[in-house]
């Protein structure tokens, strides 16, 4: 099937961003979240992104006014029923996810395809809330959408073909490369990428090293681009909490287990970059 019209539930950094590649691409996109604060904000950041590709010059002036043209702000899931795709972006919250699901799944018509932004959460779960789980897919976005060129692509264990066919097709469609991954905690990228992130938590939390030092050293040592302790302040300590929580239940292994550094420095809301402070200050 051809997409040509997306809903996306949550404004939030991956909704925004989400939202921002599709309509790039002449997909009309309506970006649906709770009020319109929320909704506002999304849209403001959305707006500076495409401002800042517009001076790269990565897009035109007209690129970005088209794409801005293409996005409707609502806070009404009534609009719903018009959308061959709808894209649940919200927090990583099982049971919020859920009930996100139950009421995409009675406004959407019997074709739309539903999909989660989750980077653990279990498909096959997630889709047993809905009537047509074989419509459910995961679309495993990486941060910043617009910047990151992978799409994780999960089926559950009631996905059918075409589902996933016309998720391929997406990816291609708005200049992703997808890869498949099987209905597993933390699928393939996070699997590997959190506890590694998580064991140089530990080195910090035992003094072996400092921050800047940790991050040099595998940015230097292992030519990465960013360092482990800075990717997790770029991707918020709570919500790395969250997928290493996931794995950890999801496995029942203790090599997933959260520093306990991790979960004080959550508990004290240093959350990262969007708290202006986290393993790094952003202040």
């Amino acid at each position: 099937m051809s997409i040509q019209h997306i809903a996306v539930i949550g404004a939030g950094i991956m909704g925004n961003g989400i939202a921002q590649v599709c309509a790039l691409v002449g997909i009309n996109v309506v970006l649906i979240d709770i009020s319109d604060e929320a909704l506002e904000k999304g849209f403001a950041a959305l707006t500076s992104n495409l401002e800042r590709q517009v001076r790269k010059e990565a897009i035109s002036p007209a690129d970005r006014q088209a794409a801005l043209g293409r996005i409707t702000l609502t806070t009404d899931y009534g609009v719903l029923g018009q959308a061959d795709l709808v894209i649940e972006a919200a927090t990583e919250d099982l049971e919020l996810k859920k009930r996100i699901l139950k009421e995409i799944d009675k406004l959407t018509g019997r074709d739309c395809i539903i999909a989660t932004n989750t980077s653990s959460l279990s498909i096959t779960e997630l889709a047993a809330v809905v009537s047509r789980p074989g419509h459910v897919i995961g679309l495993h976005f990486f941060n910043p959408v617009p910047m990151m060129g992978l799409l994780e692509v999960i089926r559950g264990l009631q996905t059918c073909e075409a589902t996933y066919t016309a998720a391929l097709a997406l990816s291609d469609q708005i200049g992703k490369i997808a890869v498949a991954a099987r209905n597993r905690p933390g699928f393939v990228v996070n699997r590997i990428l959190c506890p590694m992130i998580n064991e140089a938590i530990f080195v910090l939390q035992e003094n072996l090293a400092s921050a800047r030092d940790i991050d040099i050293g595998m940015q230097l040592g292992c030519n990465h681009p960013i360092g482990p302790l800075a990717l997790a302040d770029l991707i918020g300590l709570d919500t790395f909490l969250a997928a290493l929580k996931s794995l950890h239940e999801g496995f029942d292994d203790p090599k997933y287990r959260p520093a306990q550094l991790l979960k004080e420095m959550v508990a004290a809301g240093y959350l990262g970059r969007k708290s202006g402070r986290g393993f790094f200050s952003y202040e």
